[in-house]
């Protein structure tokens, strides 16, 4: 799955720069993640550094978008570039 940022969110800025896909920038008024560009850390990190560096807990899976730590790793590999392993 994806993360999302609530509206808990304070706007506090650390997240943003931890984020390895750059998946996070300011929103209208909380930061929001492209889904499109999150892997959960996957490929970079054993857990998600987003979710890490928040200090109110407001970065939750986003139920809407169902993705399998397979899925997650093979979208890092078409993001970074990487050819996806062979077998």
């Amino acid at each position: 799955m994806a993360l999302i940022i609530t509206d808990e969110c304070i706007n506090c800025d650390v997240c943003e720069p931890e984020c390895p896909n750059d998946a996070i920038s300011a929103g209208e008024e909380i930061y929001v993640i492209d889904a499109a560009l999150c892997t959960e850390c996957v490929g970079h990190h054993e857990v998600s550094q987003c979710v890490e560096v928040c200090p109110v807990d407001c970065i939750v899976l986003n139920p809407e978008i169902a993705e399998t730590k397979e899925q997650l790793y093979e979208k890092y590999l078409s993001l970074s570039g990487q050819p996806a392993p062979q077998g």
